[in-house]
């Protein structure tokens, strides 16, 4: 009995550290937004406490919460080297998508650098987790 053991190269690991450090950044980012407090927001600087102050709808904030946490988790599999991966991506992605277009017709021009910047990267882990299921590193 043959078994494929494809090892992971150093970019793999690079890869999957530096996604799983951008996932922890954007649950980061949920959890400042969900329990951040009018308190709290007086704190800081006038720019950000108007962006702070931007009610999203429920379903924005729900899709917030599956992409940060279903990429998160995405990220912990990658690492494992498990396919689930793949399809955590898929779902992270399609809701952070969902989530950053929206975000994109709300706000002004100068500032869609960070959603652009969001899909690149969803749609960057797809293809990468697909690519490494299709060489053998992800089962």
């Amino acid at each position: 009995m043959e078994i494929n053991s494809t090892k992971p190269t150093t970019s793999f690991w690079i890869i999957g550290v530096c996604a799983l450090l951008w996932n922890l950044m954007g649950v980061g980012a949920y959890l400042l937004q969900v329990f951040m407090t009018d308190e709290m927001i007086a704190k800081l600087p006038k720019e950000q406490q108007a962006e702070m102050m931007i009610t999203y709808p429920a379903w924005i904030t729900a899709l917030f919460a599956l992409a940060v946490f279903g990429g998160l988790l995405g990220c912990i599999f990658l690492l494992a080297r498990k396919k689930v991966a793949y399809y955590l991506f898929i779902i992270s992605g399609i809701c952070a998508t969902i989530q950053q277009v929206y975000i994109l017709t709300n706000i002004e021009l100068n500032m869609i650098i960070m959603p652009v910047m969001v899909i690149i990267v969803c749609a960057f882990l797809i293809w990468y987790s697909k690519k490494c299921i299709q060489d053998g590193i992800l089962k």
